[in-house]
């Protein structure tokens, strides 16, 4: 048996991207202030808010962190 690929729920990443581009926006953040704050590129960041590509959990809380928002608000579309 080879190894299994997951394939990631489309819809739920381009929201979870919109979601980060809103926060960001409410925030009066650029897109290099908020990679910056959570340790990521800001192609990273830009990929995750166009949501084209799935980000991992700790991304996630440590996103929430910079936004100040609870986790469960960052997945509330």
């Amino acid at each position: 048996m080879g190894r299994k690929t997951f394939k990631y729920d489309k819809v739920l990443v381009r929201k979870f991207g919109e979601k980060i581009l809103l926060l960001r926006k409410r925030a009066d953040m650029k897109q290099d202030e908020l990679a910056f704050k959570v340790n990521i590129s800001p192609s990273y960041l830009s990929a995750i808010e166009r949501g084209v590509t799935d980000t991992t959990i700790s991304t996630a809380k440590r996103l929430s962190k910079a936004l100040d928002v609870s986790l469960s608000e960052l997945f509330t579309f």
